[in-house]
């Protein structure tokens, strides 16, 4: 009988892992979450822009800076979303924000979770509970389809549970999707259903909890040019205003669209054909 006994209390004890070492959250300012097995990555350098590069997003920027040296200082701060159009530069803020508040002197870490380990929410909260550090948990493109029970997890950060949301957690999240989940699927859960508004109530709120909306739009013609001449001002490329108009708008006609991304992305051609090296 001992034999099947031990086989069966080491395959629980393969199922069962023990729970993770803590992780050092001196050794960086940002780190990405992830599972299987639950660990914290260090990153030594933060993919970023600098803040004043932003364009055209000035009262998102100065709502979500202010917001952000509040809860670094340890006062009373809201989770956010920023929703709207792709590419106008919403996770861009959020890892800028992150890195002006550091250079004010304000100590505070970042810790990049992906929206399909939302489930392990929960473990990871009570890392971060267990720090004397003040974190900024970040989740990118944040959005929930049909039958997605991940935004459960959500109200773990969100609403924390009998425990409260940790007093040193703060939520960032980005969307383009105001009520984080598709308008039809909203409106076929309304038809379908027995009791129409709370069949929706549930998903269409996660937002609500959200204490802060900062919606992002598309840009001007004019906008998307001062983009691009802040970015060759800043990395000292010369280029005359009229043939950066015109090549400028060429590249947003072959793409068929016009935004922050695609600012950048003929920003780093013409740096690549002037020889400039570019981070990120």
């Amino acid at each position: 009988m001992s034999d099947p006994l031990e086989r069966i209390a080491a395959a629980l004890d393969r199922m069962s892992p023990p729970p993770a070492e803590a992780p050092d959250f001196d050794a960086a300012d940002a780190f990405v979450w992830h599972t299987d097995p639950d660990g914290l990555t260090a990153v030594p350098q933060v993919n970023r822009i600098a803040l004043d590069l932003l364009i055209g997003v000035d009262r998102s920027r100065d709502t979500l800076l202010e917001n952000t040296r509040q809860f670094a200082r340890g006062l009373p701060a809201n989770n956010a979303l920023l929703w709207g159009a792709r590419g106008m530069g919403k996770s861009s803020l959020v890892k800028a924000v992150h890195g002006a508040v550091n250079a004010e002197g304000l100590p505070l870490k970042v810790v990049e979770l992906q929206r399909e380990d939302l489930p392990s929410i929960t473990r990871l909260l009570a890392h971060l509970r267990a720090s004397d550090h003040r974190f900024l948990l970040f989740c990118d493109d944040l959005s929930f389809s049909h039958d997605d029970q991940h935004y459960k997890s959500l109200k773990a950060v969100l609403d924390g549970g009998i425990e409260g949301r940790p007093e040193n957690v703060l939520f960032y999240a980005t969307s383009n999707r105001r009520h984080l989940m598709p308008r039809d699927m909203i409106e076929n859960e309304r038809g379908s259903a027995i009791n129409p508004s709370e069949a929706v109530e549930e998903k269409v709120s996660l937002s609500d909890r959200f204490g802060l909306w900062l919606g992002f739009h598309a840009c001007s013609q004019d906008e998307y040019l001062a983009m691009i001449r802040g970015y060759c001002n800043a990395h000292g490329i010369e280029i005359d205003a009229e043939t950066l108009r015109a090549e400028a708008i060429e590249w947003q006609a072959t793409r068929g669209s016009r935004s922050g991304r695609v600012a950048w992305q003929y920003f780093t051609d013409l740096a690549g054909r002037r020889g400039v090296k570019v981070a990120g």
